[in-house]
């Protein structure tokens, strides 16, 4: 190995301060997930992995690590909601990540608005510029190359509806950075923002 490369197996370990992974892939899009459990219960929280997986039908997903509130309610409802962490929001969000009881509505604790969602029974937040309402399609528990399951779990859903703010819509196409979303970084604190300074084009090869 070149002295100029670090290199691990994970099962061994890092070898270094942080746990590198989730540095290297990053930024990240926030999963800020809003539902409803069978009893009525509006449970919201971000998840650090998530992301878009299909065109036809849309379909997105977050990988939560354990059985939380966030995939049992998606299992029991068979419903929930993506809402857009933008700058404006990014200290809320953080509020709804707190470990609290199941019967705690993250909602109130964070100060944050609900708003109806057109199709789904869960709520959404009213202030996120940018909602999709989705139907869950699979939940999958993770597991290791040799077999082994994981206390991970991965939330997949149809996207059955969108809200976009019209003030992030320019000549019928959707500005991304104009939303001003925040994105996942590394480490415990890290998050980035988006910025039209930084975007750039490359066509694809005819």
């Amino acid at each position: 190995m070149p002295p100029s490369r670090h290199f691990y197996r994970p099962e061994d370990g890092h070898g270094l301060a942080h746990d590198p992974f989730n540095s290297i892939i990053a930024p990240r899009p926030i999963g800020w997930v809003s539902t409803k459990s069978a009893s009525g219960q509006v449970n919201l929280a971000p998840y650090s992995f998530f992301n878009a997986f299909n065109y036809q039908p849309p379909i997105i997903g977050f990988s939560s690590i354990g059985y939380k509130d966030s995939v049992n309610n998606a299992q029991e409802s068979g419903e929930f909601c993506w809402n857009l962490v933008t700058r404006s929001l990014v200290e809320a969000m953080n509020e709804t990540s707190a470990m609290v009881s199941s019967n705690i509505d993250e909602f109130e604790l964070a100060g944050l608005n609900k708003r109806e969602s057109t199709i789904v029974a869960a709520p959404h937040v009213a202030d996120c510029p940018v909602v999709m309402e989705c139907k869950t399609t699979q939940i999958v528990q993770l597991q290791s190359a040799r077999g082994d399951k994981c206390e991970t779990w991965l939330v997949l859903g149809e996207v059955v509806g969108v809200h976009i703010a019209k003030a992030l819509i320019e000549d019928g196409v959707y500005r991304t950075a104009r939303a001003e979303p925040v994105m996942r970084g590394g480490g415990p604190a890290d998050y980035f923002g988006i910025s039209e300074a930084n975007r750039f084009q490359i066509a694809r090869p005819k």
